[in-house]
């Protein structure tokens, strides 16, 4: 304990050194504030090269290792961190060019949430309801390549270091049981089967085999025989007691001792934690209250736009009883998981026609469409975005072909529209294929521009002709309506006291979403406080941006320029884009008058 004591002394001590140093330096030296800003950036570029074997895949020995999780790693990364967010936030971020502004917004958002997470302890809950370290890690075969042997070698000895991968996030997920920081065990029932999925007698019949199954054209054929035989010796030794022994610590430990209660704010400084948690997914500084109120205030409005279908298709009975007509009549739903597929494929290519009507710049990067994995279904979300890892590769549309009978047709428009283009793939491809960028802009996902871009996305299949009949145009409310309860229940239960059947009560009530999909959401929002609040709030943003514009330009509008002044610069902070946009529109109207 002494040593590790002393160990935190050295490392203020030298925080507070570089401080003084870079401070010094620059005022001796008279560095200019977006020269500062650029010595800043370099500096944070290489911590974050640094910081996870998975951000420099190229630099030889990477691809045989996996990121470390001792304390001693994680506290080091937490001080660095600090000094550069401290070096930062010291800069007077009006002396910046636009573009510098930009990026200290980006910059500065980024960092504060690395700190905060480490502060709120969120390593020492590695899960939420749908998903969890045991998936993500499963994706490792796609960091990489496969040409030479050596890449397989490489693979095989990051397989071999899965156990201790796992026994770190274990520990801290003990540690997180002894503070009374877990997931609540509501939302774990059935959890395990999601670990239970990737432990398999045979092997061969495992994800992390699939790049010894089709294997590189450059490796011989003794070679390959000689990975295979390693690859399942080191599966059968290494992987699968891996997953045997997390999945006997969930069943055994992790449930049984799981919380009880659901709400946020009932965690050591669950308060300050939750309205953390707000900021950062907001981007704004709201309160749960203010946010509480904006969302009631949608779902009235939502609802009687709503209520106007229901009375244009000439539906004589209620609200609840439309609902459930639509939960229930087989002409909503798909027969088969290909025809779902299908059916979301032809959505896809069908607006695909549309974006030149809509958006100046396309992205180049293509994307498929594919089902949510078997492993994960039952309890993940109806849709999402998987962006490519290398840019050899597409992004991907996942679409949840588990339990068809309650993965409606109706809301298949909205969601694709969503998730594919012109929401997710585009907006983020369009980020990732930034030119003289700093690099972290190419990366960075913030989620109240990103899901605010994803609604809004839903709000342009209106113009381009994409809602077909009334029962395609609810669908769409259902998802609008869905977004505006998020504000609600996610508030109400992590702030308000409210009970999860209340939450799903509400959801179920106000829209026309399977009663699994009411479940999961719920479970998904339970898990992963606030993140379901950034998709309203983003997107009534962009609203009142276009809403501005349109107003100040009248008829010099242009819808497509407006879209690429909201994508160009990729994502960021609300109140950074709101800035942006505002500046554009001054500056257009000025030349506009000047004509």
């Amino acid at each position: 304990m002494k040593n590790f004591a002393t160990h935190i002394v050295f490392l203020l001590l030298n925080i507070c050194l570089i401080n003084y140093s870079y401070a010094a330096n620059s005022t001796e030296k008279n560095i200019s504030t977006d020269q500062q800003l650029a010595d800043i950036i370099q500096t944070h570029e290489a911590f974050y090269l640094k910081s996870s074997p998975f951000n420099q895949p190229k630099i030889a020995g990477n691809n045989a290792k996996l990121p470390d999780l001792s304390e001693e790693f994680l506290l080091a990364q937490y001080q660095q961190g600090l000094a550069i967010y401290q070096q930062l936030i010291a800069l007077d971020n009006e002396k910046l060019t636009q573009e510098n502004q930009i990026n200290f917004s980006v910059l500065s958002y980024s960092l504060k949430n690395q700190l905060d997470s480490y502060t709120n302890n969120e390593h020492y809950m590695p899960l939420t309801a749908e998903s969890g370290f045991h998936v993500w890690i499963a994706n490792i075969s796609k960091q990489v390549e496969f040409k030479t042997f050596a890449d397989y070698q490489d693979y095989l000895v990051r397989l071999s270091l899965l156990p201790a991968y796992f026994s770190q996030q274990i520990y801290w997920m003990k540690k997180g049981l002894q503070a009374g920081i877990s997931q609540p065990k509501v939302v774990l029932e059935g959890f395990e089967q999601s670990i239970a999925a990737y432990i398999k007698e045979d092997v061969t019949e495992s994800s992390y085999y699939q790049p010894f199954s089709k294997m590189s054209v450059f490796i011989k054929p003794s070679q390959k025989e000689e990975l295979r035989q390693q690859a399942k010796q080191v599966l059968s030794a290494k992987v699968m007691p891996a997953y045997k022994a997390y999945y006997d610590f969930m069943v055994n430990e992790y449930q049984p001792n799981a919380r009880d209660n659901i709400a946020a704010s009932s965690l050591t400084n669950g308060k300050e934690y939750y309205q953390n948690r707000l900021e950062h997914y907001t981007t704004l500084p709201m309160t749960a209250m203010q946010v509480h109120q904006q969302g009631l205030a949608e779902v009235k409005r939502i609802r009687a736009e709503m209520e106007a279908i229901i009375a244009q298709v000439n539906f004589s009975g209620s609200f609840s009883e439309f609902v459930e007509f639509l939960r229930k009549d087989p002409q909503f739903y798909a027969s088969t998981p290909t025809e779902l597929l299908k059916e979301a494929s032809f959505i896809a290519k069908k607006m695909d026609a549309k974006l030149p009507s809509l958006f100046k710049t396309l992205p180049r990067t293509p994307y498929g469409v594919m089902a949510v994995p078997d492993n994960i279904a039952p309890k993940y979300t109806t849709g999402r975005y998987a962006g490519s890892a290398r840019d050899d590769q597409p992004g991907n549309y996942w679409v949840n072909t588990y339990r068809l009978d309650r993965r409606p047709l109706y809301v298949l428009t909205a969601l694709t529209l969503h998730e594919a283009v012109p929401g997710h793939h585009l907006q983020i491809s369009l980020a990732k294929e930034m030119k003289d960028v700093a690099k972290f802009r190419n990366r960075t996902y913030i989620s109240a521009f990103g899901e605010g871009w994803g609604l809004y996305s839903e709000y342009l299949g209106i113009e381009a002709g994409m809602y077909e009949d009334p029962y395609h145009n609810f669908g769409r409310l259902t998802y609008e309506m869905w977004r505006a309860c998020r504000l609600v229940v996610d508030t109400g239960m992590h702030t308000q006291g409210w009970s999860r059947a209340r939450a799903m009560e509400f959801l179920a009530s106000n829209t026309a979403l399977s009663l699994h999909n009411v479940k999961t959401e719920i479970d998904r929002y339970i898990s992963w406080p606030g993140q379901a609040l950034s998709y309203k709030i983003g997107e009534l943003t962009i609203k009142r941006l276009r809403k501005e514009a349109e107003q100040t330009l009248g008829e010099h509008f242009d819808l497509r320029e407006f879209h690429d002044q909201l994508l160009k610069h990729g994502s960021m902070p609300l109140s950074m884009l709101d800035k942006l946009i505002t500046q554009y529109i001054n500056d257009k109207s000025n030349g506009v008058t000047k004509l």
